[in-house]
């Protein structure tokens, strides 16, 4: 009896304890996920204003290159990417500095026409807020960790206004295939509670109508497969196209100020060539194709590489809104060719099932469908995000992710090491897996006559 109430008290204590950690968190994430939103809108509607505005690319990049490698080196790239390997090298530790010099420089490339995300300016600005909450708190390692990991929870939640969602990718974007449950109600805590903040200090979220969903059927089914295996396609894609872009840049053997301006350059070119479309956070796509309109069939393309020469060449944002792009362009064009009734439906359920491949996040995207489109979408939603996840292996947008476990019983891939550590690695088939069955079973029998 005295064992049960000593468990008891100490399940409450803990209760307590990061319920009033989480809130604080969440109130500082919300405050300064405000600043930055608000920032990024006031300024994107100044610079906007003039037209062709982006012919200010090359200095824009150049700027805002230089701002982090004079400042802040861990600000560089898209936010989530640092925060994770923090996450798994320094037990959360984050340069204070991270935070206003990720925030301007943001701020400059979106502005600017830069092709970038906010979610991971945000998930690093909460995920340095936590990291300095923990270092006046003086808490030990794994405290701080846990900390951090609110941080990103309640960063994800505020940018996109999806507080469950956004709580539940911050501990699954961590590890491939696992859920850090130890951190679950710290996160879900700090995520409402930044969201709820960010929303009395006059934060404005984009609402979208609930799409007409078709009726359950054999065909439909049939076709939500196929989308799910045509969106994880294009997450390998938009991953590998990040990946070249960066490898690209970071190989050229010139002065990092030649790159910025050649970065700046190429996009000038996409805009005046292709589509200014594909510049800034393309919100306007998304939109388009939420409301059942029809976008060309090489958004997805062009956003991808847009994306990559931004970041590449020394821009700052995340990913997540640009994934956004893609799979509603992805799912867009597959409506095109096989439903076109149901154009808005398969625009939010690729938005949701690419993010799901790219990140290795399938229960985020998945619940993330019901909080944006309504309760309806969720068992086509669950079953491509799930669809498109296995469909990309054990690649990540987030090369930083480890890998917790295995996507097929047929392939043996190593766990515990970071995704991007597996480049070149071969996968054996397993000797008990379906596929050594299935020949065992074609082997001829040895024959009993003489």
């Amino acid at each position: 009896m005295k064992q049960h109430l000593t468990e008891q008290a100490t399940l409450f204590a803990s209760v307590i304890k990061w319920a009033c950690y989480a809130t604080i968190i969440g109130i500082l994430v919300g405050c300064g996920t405000t600043i930055f939103l608000q920032t990024l809108a006031w300024t994107s509607a100044k610079v906007t204003a003039f037209p062709q505005y982006y012919l200010f690319l090359p200095l824009t990049i150049l700027v805002c290159s230089a701002l982090i490698r004079w400042l802040a080196p861990d600000a560089a790239g898209h936010g989530t990417e640092k925060v994770i390997e923090a996450v798994h090298k320094r037990m959360g530790k984050i340069s204070f500095a991270v935070i206003p010099v990720k925030l301007v420089a943001t701020v400059i490339t979106l502005a600017g026409g830069g092709s970038a995300g906010k979610e991971g300016p945000a998930a690093q600005i909460g995920a340095g807020l936590a990291s300095a909450f923990a270092d006046l708190l003086r808490v030990e390692d794994i405290d701080r960790r846990k900390l951090v990991i609110c941080g990103i929870s309640a960063g994800f939640a505020t940018v996109f206004g999806t507080p469950v969602a956004g709580a539940i990718f911050g501990v699954e974007v961590l590890v491939l295939g696992q859920l850090f449950y130890d951190v679950l109600f710290p996160s879900f805590m700090a995520g409402i509670v930044g969201y709820q903040v960010a929303l009395h200090l006059g934060g404005v979220y984009p609402y979208f109508t609930a799409p007409v969903i078709p009726l359950f059927s054999g065909k439909y089914l049939f076709e939500i497969i196929l989308l799910g295996i045509w969106c994880g396609l294009v997450a390998l894609f938009l991953i590998e196209t990040m990946d070249y872009g960066h490898r690209t840049f970071h190989n050229l053997r010139w002065h990092w100020s030649i790159k910025a301006l050649l970065g700046g350059a190429l996009l000038i070119v996409i805009a005046r060539l292709i589509s200014p479309t594909y510049l800034g956070l393309g919100l306007d796509t998304l939109s388009k194709g939420m409301s059942g309109g029809v976008i060309p069939a090489g958004a997805l393309f062009w956003k991808g590489i847009a994306t990559s020469i931004t970041l590449g060449s020394g821009g700052s944002g995340g990913v997540v809104t640009p994934i956004f792009f893609v799979g509603t362009s992805a799912g867009n064009l597959f409506a095109q060719l096989f439903s076109p009734q149901y154009l808005a439906a398969f625009s939010a359920i690729g938005m949701v099932a690419v993010l799901a491949g790219a990140a290795n996040t399938p229960i985020a995207a998945s619940v993330m469908a019901i909080e944006l489109f309504g309760t309806g979408i969720a068992s086509y939603a669950a079953l491509a995000c799930t669809i498109s996840y296995l469909i990309c292996g054990y690649r990540s947008i987030y090369g930083s992710q480890l890998v917790g476990s295995q996507k097929s019983g047929s392939l043996a891939a190593p766990t515990g090491v970071a995704v991007a550590d597996l480049t070149g690695v071969a996968y054996q088939p397993r000797p008990t897996s379906l596929i050594s069955r299935i020949k065992g079973l074609k082997r001829p029998r040895p024959s009993s006559r003489p």
